[in-house]
């Protein structure tokens, strides 16, 4: 598992800490690997989700840091959305 895969369930956790999120999510970031993530919080693993969302390094960094929407990123065609969109939807405003 990749030192940005670590940092990022970090800061995913304190993100999505106390948000109302069901269903289950999978962040794949390109050469890095995967992050899980469901109502109990974020974790490093590759298993069927409701949702895959897709980016580099540097988008999933900008979204996680608040530089980037995530709306935008996938409007851009910097992340790609696989699955169940108002899962996505829902995962976006837990990150905003």
């Amino acid at each position: 598992m990749s030192e940005i895969v670590n940092e990022a369930v970090v800061a995913l956790n304190e993100k999505l800490s106390g948000a109302d999120f069901g269903g289950t999510a999978k962040f794949d970031i390109a050469g890095e690997g995967s992050i899980m993530m469901d109502s109990t919080g974020a974790r490093a693993g590759d298993e069927p989700a409701d949702v895959t969302l897709t980016a580099d390094v540097d988008t999933f960094r900008a979204i996680l840091e608040g530089e980037t929407n995530p709306t935008s990123a996938f409007m851009t065609g910097k992340l790609s959305v696989d699955g169940d969109m108002g899962m996505a939807m829902q995962l976006a405003s837990a990150l905003a």
